[in-house]
């Protein structure tokens, strides 16, 4: 007798478990579910409002770096005085000034992407100093003349900058 209500009691406790079980393990699911859509939701709206920002700041970062596209700079500015060095010293001050005014925008872009534009900064800044030390360099004219040659043999860095920002603006999309 005994073995028989162990029985009878297994036959309506069995079922009432895994019922609970499948209920539970539905119930679970369908609440990961909702919080994953949420989590989406709130994500794409999020980057729906990040977006515009973004754009303005591969924008200010695409026009910093034609301004300090050397070819462009060196017509811009012009000499100070005849002397060379103050004339590198101007020109290295203008790129560092306008780097300095979009300092900010390096939150809304990639590590890399802002690394490659200080990197191009740097190389700019490089090219100027390194036309300044030539011995065929020895007034503000000759300077101007000798980084726009050099610019006929080698790609201005500001240009590879400005291609690896539309590439990553492209992956916006």
């Amino acid at each position: 007798m005994d073995f028989t209500r162990v029985i009878e009691l297994a036959s309506y406790t069995l079922p009432a478990i895994v019922t609970g079980f499948v209920a539970y393990s539905f119930f679970e699911l369908h609440i990961k579910n909702n919080d994953r859509k949420r989590a989406f939701l709130l994500n794409k709206q999020a980057h729906k409002e990040s977006l515009p920002i973004r754009l303005q700041a591969y924008e200010r970062m695409t026009l910093y770096l034609e301004r300090i596209n050397l070819t462009k700079l060196l017509i811009r500015v012009s000499p100070i005085s005849n002397e060379k060095h103050d004339y590198e010293n101007f020109v290295i001050e203008q790129i560092e000034h306008e780097f300095e005014h979009n300092l900010t925008q390096q939150i809304y872009m990639s590590d890399d992407c802002w690394t490659i534009i200080t990197t191009a900064k740097n190389a700019t800044i490089q090219m100027i100093r390194k036309a300044a030390m030539s011995d065929r360099v020895d007034n503000a004219d000759k300077l101007r003349e000798v980084i726009l040659n050099d610019l006929l043999e080698k790609q201005s860095p500001s240009n590879a900058a400005l291609s690896y920002i539309k590439n990553e603006v492209a992956e916006l999309w």
